[in-house]
C-alpha cells in the first residue's frame, strides 16, 4: 500500500533535489490549501539559499552537502508558488499568529498578547517573545519591530537577543543593513535609530548577509560584526548590551516587588544630603556633553549613557576647587568583557600636573576595582601590585548584568574601602592620603587608548562624606533592579 509522504518528508526531498512527480503534485496541493505550509516553505527557501551561497563562496564549517537543491527546481517552484498563493498570502500574512509574549518587564506588551504582522513600537521596558517554532526573543526598548513571518523578525531599531532551538533553525532577524540567519544558536542584534546594525554571536553560528552585497559571512561563538553597505567589519563582542531570557524573570520580579519606587525614594533622600556633590541619574532634558549613546537604564523608560568605542566619553565638572577629605563614589554599571587594561569609571583631568589628590576610579584588566589619588602612597606592607588601592576580589562575576560598585575614601583615616553589590570587600591603608580633588572630569574614555569603557553607567554618585557599611548596603538594596 502506498502512503502519501508527510509535509516534513516533502520538504526534505525538495531541498535534496529528489522531488518526484507525485511529490510535486502533493506539494502543490499543500501550498494551495495550507497558509502555514506556504510560510514554512518560503522560510526554508530563505535558509537553503543562504547555506547554498555560503557553500559556494567560502570555506565554511557548514555541511553544505546536506542542503543541496536544484536551482531550476527552486525557480519553477517559486513561480508555481507565486501563481497559486498570492491572493491567500496577502490576506494571511498580516493576520497569522507569529509570536506570543511570554513575559514583560515594564512593557505595554503584556504576557499572553499574540503578535502578527503589525509594527510594534516599544517605548519602555523589555519583552520576551516566543515564536511558533519555539525561538525565544528578548527585545529591549526603545525599539520598533514587526514579524514578517514566524521565522523572520524585522528589527527597525532596538536590541533583540534570540535563543533559537533546532525546531526554529533558520530564524532570521532583518535589519536596514542586512540579515542575521540563525543556524541554531544564541545571538543578539543591535540596530540604532540611524540604521547602523551589529550582530553578536554568544553561542553557535549565524550567517551574516550584508545588504546589497550578495556575500555571506559565518560568525561563530564570541564573534561580532558591524553590518555595512555591501560588507561587514569585525568588532568586539558586547554581551552586556543585550538582556537575555535568564535575566527577564529577575527584572520582572524586581518591578513587581516595588524596587523602582524604593530606588526613587533612596535618590530623593540623597538629593537632600548636605554632603552631596553630584547625583547623575541621566534623566535631564539637557544631556551632558560628550560622545555616547543614551539607552534604557535599569528601569523601564529610564535613560543611561552607553560607551562602546575608544573615545566615547561624558564630560562633567563638579566639586569645583574645593578639597574633599572624605569622598564616596558609587554607580550602577553594566559592563562588557574587558579588552583594555582599564575600564574608566571616573577620571579627573590634570593627572600629569602637580595636583595632589586628583581622583581616578577604574576597573583593572583582572576585574578588580581601583581608586587612585594623585601622589597618595600605600602603607608599608601593602599587598597591592601596582602601588594603588585595589579591591580584593573581582567585581564582575555577573558580567552582562547590572552590578553596584562603591569606593569610600577617608584621608583623615588613611583608608580606601571597596564594596561590590552592597557587600564590603576590603580596606586598603595608606601612608600618604591627600584630600580628594574633583573638578573637570570624564566618564568613559580618558584621553588615552588604554582607558576606555564598554558598557552602561547609571546613578553615578559623588558624596563628600564617607558612607558607612550599612549605608552602602542600603543603597544597593534600594536600587537593585532584580528580585
Amino acid at each position: 500500500m502506498n502512503f502519501e509522504p508527510d509535509w516534513e518528508t516533502l520538504l526534505a526531498r525538495h531541498l535534496d533535489g529528489q522531488t518526484t512527480a507525485s511529490d510535486m503534485a502533493a506539494l502543490n496541493e499543500r501550498l494551495r490549501t495550507d497558509a502555514q505550509a506556504r510560510s514554512e516553505f518560503a522560510e526554508m527557501l530563505n535558509l537553503d539559499s543562504a547555506l547554498a551561497a555560503m557553500a559556494g563562496g567560502y570555506q565554511t564549517r557548514v555541511r553544505a552537502t546536506s542542503y543541496r537543491m536544484s536551482w531550476p527546481r527552486i525557480t519553477a517552484m517559486a513561480a508555481m508558488f507565486a501563481v497559486l498563493a498570492t491572493s491567500a498570502w496577502l490576506w494571511w500574512m498580516p493576520h497569522a499568529p507569529f509570536a506570543t509574549v511570554l513575559s514583560s518587564a515594564g512593557s505595554a506588551l503584556t504576557e499572553g498578547i499574540v503578535l502578527r504582522g503589525e509594527i510594534q513600537d516599544l517605548q519602555a521596558g523589555t519583552v520576551e517573545l516566543v515564536t511558533q517554532r519555539g525561538a525565544r526573543v528578548v527585545i529591549e526598548a526603545p525599539a520598533a519591530f514587526r514579524f514578517e513571518s514566524a521565522q523572520r523578525l524585522h528589527l527597525l531599531h532596538g536590541r533583540a537577543a534570540a535563543d533559537v532551538p533546532p525546531t526554529a533553525k533558520g530564524f532570521t532577524i532583518v535589519t536596514p543593513r542586512g540579515d542575521a540567519v540563525d543556524l541554531g544558536t544564541k545571538f543578539g542584534v543591535d540596530v540604532t535609530t540611524q540604521g547602523a546594525a551589529e550582530i553578536h554571536v554568544f553561542q553557535g553560528e549565524v550567517i551574516a548577509q550584508p545588504k546589497g552585497s550578495g556575500k555571506h559571512q559565518s560568525l561563530r561563538d564570541g564573534e561580532a560584526l558591524t553590518l555595512q553597505p555591501g560588507t561587514g567589519a569585525a568588532r568586539e563582542l558586547r554581551p552586556a548590551a543585550f538582556i537575555r531570557s535568564d535575566e527577564m524573570a529577575s527584572l520582572s520580579a524586581g518591578l513587581t516587588a516595588g524596587q523602582k519606587a524604593r530606588s526613587e525614594n533612596a535618590l530623593a533622600a540623597l538629593r537632600h544630603d548636605p554632603a552631596l556633590i553630584a547625583l547623575l541619574d541621566f534623566e535631564s532634558a539637557e544631556p551632558l556633553p560628550g560622545t555616547y549613546r543614551l539607552v534604557q537604564g535599569r528601569w523601564p523608560g529610564s535613560r543611561a549613557p552607553e560607551f562602546v568605542n575608544v573615545g566615547d566619553h561624558m564630560k562633567l565638572d563638579v566639586g569645583g576647587d574645593k578639597s574633599w577629605p572624605r569622598l564616596t563614589l558609587a554607580a550602577w554599571v553594566r559592563l562588557d568583557q574587558l579588552g583594555e587594561p582599564y575600564q574608566s569609571l571616573y577620571h579627573t583631568d590634570g593627572w600629569q600636573e602637580d595636583k595632589p589628590g586628583q581622583v581616578h576610579w577604574m576597573i583593572n584588566r583582572d576585574t578588580s576595582m581601583r581608586l587612585a589619588l594623585r601622589q597618595n602612597t600605600l602603607a608599608p606592607g601593602a599587598k597591592e601590585h601596582d602601588g594603588y588601592p585595589d579591591s580584593r576580589t573581582p567585581v564582575l562575576p555577573e558580567r552582562g548584568r547590572w552590578v553596584h560598585l562603591a569606593a569610600v575614601y577617608d584621608a583623615s583615616a588613611h583608608t580606601v574601602r571597596f564594596y561590590f553589590n552592597g557587600a564590603f570587600d576590603q580596606e586598603v591603608r595608606l601612608a600618604v592620603a591627600h584630600p580628594a580633588r574633583l573638578g573637570s572630569a570624564q566618564i568613559g574614555n580618558w584621553n588615552q587608548r588604554d582607558r576606555k569603557l564598554s558598557g552602561r553607567v547609571d546613578e553615578l554618585l559623588l558624596l563628600g562624606r564617607a558612607m558607612t557599611d550599612a549605608e552602602v548596603r542600603a543603597l544597593h538594596a534600594a536600587g537593585n533592579p532584580y528580585r
